[in-house]
């Protein structure tokens, strides 16, 4: 009798499986083959450890000297001094404690001081009690001024206006001296204004103490374009 077999278990349906599977093995045992690599082994020198002993410098110690403290101070004595009472004071005052209203009672007489010192002759004062004074009073000095100022030509054509201040000392007795320029404006109004504070009159001179002396005086000059 023959033997029978199944479909399935027939090997021979499958040898070029099992063909392929080898191939595909040994193709790559034979690749693995190849690019193995082989390296030589190399002995590195660590070197060899040394221990190095290190002599720790050793720092005395220094010792602190505690001076002693210093010596107490010298006791201070008061020395009293004793004085006889036997001295006369001249200013001594004297309190009568029966004293009532009957009771006369002398006359203080104050200490007279000395004379004031005199006011020197050539001292020039800025302030006073009686100061110096136009003759007929500021409306007079305007219309002296307004009178007798003539607006320079040189100032007229480049339009020039403005306040000049003048000063210049009333003297003892009351003449107008040392005339000058403080602040001007120039175009010839500067010189326009000390030429008509020196044809002022005698002014009232100031005052100090009842005496007549001499006193500086500031006085605005305005020029105005109309």
């Amino acid at each position: 009798m023959d033997a029978k077999k199944t479909p399935k278990a027939d090997l021979e349906t499958k040898r070029m499986l099992f063909v392929q599977i080898g191939l595909v093995i040994a193709l790559f045992l034979v690749f693995v083959a190849f690019e193995y690599k082989s390296y030589e082994k190399r002995v590195i020198d660590l070197g060899t450890r040394e221990a190095v002993d290190i002599v720790e410098e050793i720092i005395p110690v220094t010792e602190q000297k505690v001076q002693p403290p210093p010596p107490p101070p010298p006791v201070q004595t008061t020395v009293i001094n004793i004085v006889e009472d036997e001295v006369e004071i001249e200013t001594e005052i004297e309190i009568d404690a029966e004293a009532n209203e009957t009771t006369e009672i002398e006359e203080y007489v104050p200490i007279q001081m000395e004379e004031e010192a005199e006011i020197k002759e050539d001292h020039i004062f800025t302030i006073v009690e009686a100061d110096a004074e136009y003759p007929g009073g500021e409306k007079a000095r305007m219309e002296f001024l307004n009178k007798n100022i003539k607006y320079p030509t040189m100032a007229r054509e480049s339009g020039i206006q403005g306040r000049v201040y003048v000063t210049f000392v009333v003297e003892k007795d009351g003449s107008v001296t040392d005339v000058q320029v403080t602040r001007g404006i120039g175009g010839g109004c500067d010189e326009e204004a000390v030429r008509v504070v020196k044809l002022m009159p005698k002014w009232i001179p100031g005052k100090q103490r009842n005496k007549p002396v001499r006193v500086q005086f500031n006085l605005p000059i305005r020029f105005t374009l109309q």
